[in-house]
Order: C-alpha cells, then structure tokens, then sequence
C-alpha cells in the first residue's frame, strides 16, 4: 500500500441533533463515541452514566432511552469494532493469494482502523472482562473469528516457508496481537508515520523474525 492510498477510515460521526431532528442511529453513534472516550480516559469502572451524558450533550434520561445500562455500551462498543475489523479484513482479502500479502494486509487494515479509533482500541484492549453473561460471550466469539481468520494467515505464511514444529502458532499470532494492540500506547496518527509506514515496518519486522525462527529450525546458520 503506498502512502497516497486511502487506508479503511470509519464513517465519521454525526454530532446528534439538539432540537430531535437527528436519526436514532447518528444520535447512537455520537453516544458511542462519547461512551468510548470516556470509558478510554477514566477505566470502565469510574465512567458512569452521569459521566457519558455529560460527554455527549445528552441528558441522563435520554442514555436510558438508548441503553438499559452502561455494560450495553460497552458491548456495542466492542462489538462493534471487531465487526468493522472482521468484515473490512474479508472484504480486503478478496483476490490475495499470497500468505505473506495477507498478512500484510491484515496489519494495515487493524493499523487503518485503530489509528482512526484510539479510544476504542484501548477500550477493546482492556474491558473484555468487564462484560458479563450473554454480552460477554457475543463479543468473545467475534473476538475469537478475529483471531482466526488471522492465525490461518499466520499458519499459511509458516507453512509456505516450511517452518519447524518448534514454532508455537498461537504464541505468534498472540505476539502480533499484542504488537498491534499497544498502538494507542505510543502511536499518535496526526504527529507520527503515516500508517502505511507504521504497518510496513511491523509486518517488515514480523516476517524477519519468523524467517529467523524457520532458518534455525532447518538448520540454517
């Protein structure tokens, strides 16, 4: 991808209109995004509700319109994210064959995505555990499809450079993961790389060291 190429970029939000004449999904969407700055900047437990409403211009009782809860709005928000991340890396896999191309791909689409949404990679990073029952549950197995789709990547690569059994796959695809998911720790997208430039030198990095790992178990110097 090269650097005047468009990364996947949400569509943005649309503030809610005060007078009601905004939809319920542009009113929904402004709440999620004030839920997911506060949740990222006070920790779950400390966002109230009070918190939220305050953040997004909405009164109290109208969060309750949208939301029995705040737990709800963290599953939405979680939910959400790795349903965007889930869909977008399919649809940007279509027609790549390559293994090590789709890695590649698979490491600019999350970089695209979080750098656009800080917040909710924070929140997504964090807050799994603080759901509960049902919400809990519908997140982690759209978590767990994430993963997937990743670690077959993760296994084509491996395989197409006939790499050892040394090699522990879900200790690599676990490693990218965390690699990926510290972004909102340092990366900051107005003042840093490009994300293009960001995604290259991890995938870079990360192929490296797994052609380290494949040349060591053959034997290679």
């Amino acid at each position: 991808m090269s650097e005047t190429e468009r990364p996947f970029v949400p569509a943005p939000v649309t503030p809610p209109s005060i007078d009601g004449r905004g939809s319920y999904d542009e009113r929904l969407n402004h709440i999620l995004a004030a839920a997911t700055a506060t949740i990222a900047r006070l920790g779950y437990e400390k966002a109230s509700m009070r918190a939220v409403a305050r953040a997004s211009g909405v009164s109290l009782a109208g969060l309750y319109h949208y939301f029995d809860g705040k737990e709800r709005m963290l599953f939405l928000i979680q939910f959400r994210a790795f349903g965007s991340l889930l869909n977008n890396l399919r649809e940007k896999l279509c027609g790549v064959t390559d293994p090590e191309e789709q890695l590649r791909v698979m490491i600019r689409a999350h970089l695209a995505y979080f750098a656009a949404n800080i917040g909710a990679l924070k929140v997504c990073s964090h807050e799994l555990d603080s759901l509960t029952g049902s919400a809990y549950d519908e997140t982690h197995a759209m978590r767990h499809e994430y993963y997937e789709v990743t670690r077959k990547i993760i296994d084509r690569v491996l395989d197409a450079r006939q790499a050892g059994g040394a090699i522990d796959r879900y200790v690599t695809t676990m490693a990218l993961f965390g690699t990926l998911n510290w972004l909102y720790r340092w990366y900051e997208p107005q003042r840093g790389p490009a994300v293009s430039t960001v995604a290259n030198q991890i995938a870079d990095q990360f192929l490296h060291g797994l052609s380290g790992s494949a040349e060591t178990d053959n034997g290679s110097p």
